[in-house]
């Protein structure tokens, strides 16, 4: 299983479907070949979307923390099975994870989400307003109000203004 995993595995598998494919054109079944086109599109979108990441930002809408966990841990060599980006959101949904049972955990892997980037500025200012918690929670005040700071900037969509404001008015009491 670890092998089905790498994403080395799945271009390779692509690339062998697309010469199964010519060759089903070389022989003339051109109905063949091109199902075999259609059916080479799977691993390279799984290349670039890891099931396990899709199926783990299905789990966090459902707010259901225990799938998540479920699904991120059968990742077993993140480093070989996912692209940077991918390694971002791997971080990413940890933090939210740990973000309900350990802070110190939480903040490590928001860090590593950071580090290895993300695709969508809303999940960077969500990352960045997560992390501003946390830093209030220590009472760093300064770190978390660069945090806020950098988190209403990328809210291009006026999404996490509310969240902003009253973590904001908290800060003033620290």
């Amino acid at each position: 299983m670890k092998y089905l995993q790498n994403k080395y595995f799945k271009i390779a598998l692509a690339a062998l479907i697309i010469f199964w494919a010519a060759y089903q054109f070389v022989q003339g079944n051109i109905g063949n070949g091109i199902a075999l086109i259609f059916v080479s599109l799977i691993p390279i979108l799984f290349y670039f979307r890891n099931e396990y990441i899709l199926l783990t930002m299905l789990r966090l809408r459902k707010q259901d923390f225990e799938g998540m966990e479920k699904y991120l841990t059968k990742i077993i060599d993140p480093e070989t099975a996912l692209i940077k980006k991918q390694l971002g959101y791997y971080n990413y949904m940890f933090g939210v994870i740990y973000s309900r049972k350990n802070l110190t955990q939480a903040e490590k892997y928001f860090r590593k989400a950071l580090q290895f980037g993300l695709s969508m500025s809303y999940d960077v200012a969500m990352v960045k307003l997560s992390l501003a918690g946390i830093m209030m929670q220590k009472r760093k005040k300064r770190e978390a109000q660069d945090l806020l700071a950098e988190a209403k900037k990328l809210d291009k969509q006026n999404m996490m203004t509310e969240q902003i404001k009253m973590m904001q008015q908290q800060l003033k009491k620290i």
